[in-house]
């Protein structure tokens, strides 16, 4: 299942950015519901927000070492830990295709505009979910403690 989210994830994002990079020319906006949602294409040098921009070795190497510590916490969680699992493999499908952008096209295909926000894609959305499910996890089992266990 961790491998399938992870592929899933990737395959749609870059399924999408193709898509968008195929039928749509840089800085074009498609009204889907006007003035609130569109299809908008923009090559995001940066990262969120577009902060930083132009410093792809910094997110590559970010990319890979949260990759490595993703595929490191998910070796040692046990198997009932689902949701944990299923964050992770979000947040890994994530980081794979924004960092298939930056090796590929030097920067980030983003597309999704909601006009309050910052454009962004679901790469960017799979890491949202899975961080929000990380965090929804560990602060739900923060407050239990192992009553049968003797340290």
């Amino acid at each position: 299942m961790f491998l399938a989210i992870i592929m899933a994830v990737l395959l749609v994002d870059q399924g999408t950015k193709a898509a968008v990079r195929m039928l749509m020319y840089q800085g074009e906006s498609i009204p889907v519901l006007p003035s609130v949602f569109h299809l908008t294409y923009i090559m995001n040098p940066g990262a969120a927000f577009g902060i930083l921009p132009n410093q792809n070795v910094l997110f590559i190497t970010t990319g890979l070492l949260l990759i490595a510590g993703a595929l490191v916490v998910y070796r040692k969680l046990p198997a009932e830990k689902t949701i944990l699992k299923i964050a992770l493999a979000m947040v890994l499908g994530g980081s794979l295709g924004n960092m298939a952008d930056r090796l590929r096209l030097g920067k980030v295909v983003d597309f999704l505009d909601f006009r309050v926000w910052p454009v962004f894609n679901l790469a960017d959305t799979a890491i949202l979910i899975g961080v929000f499910l990380l965090a929804w996890e560990l602060l739900k089992d923060g407050g239990k403690s192992d009553k049968g266990s003797e340290h």
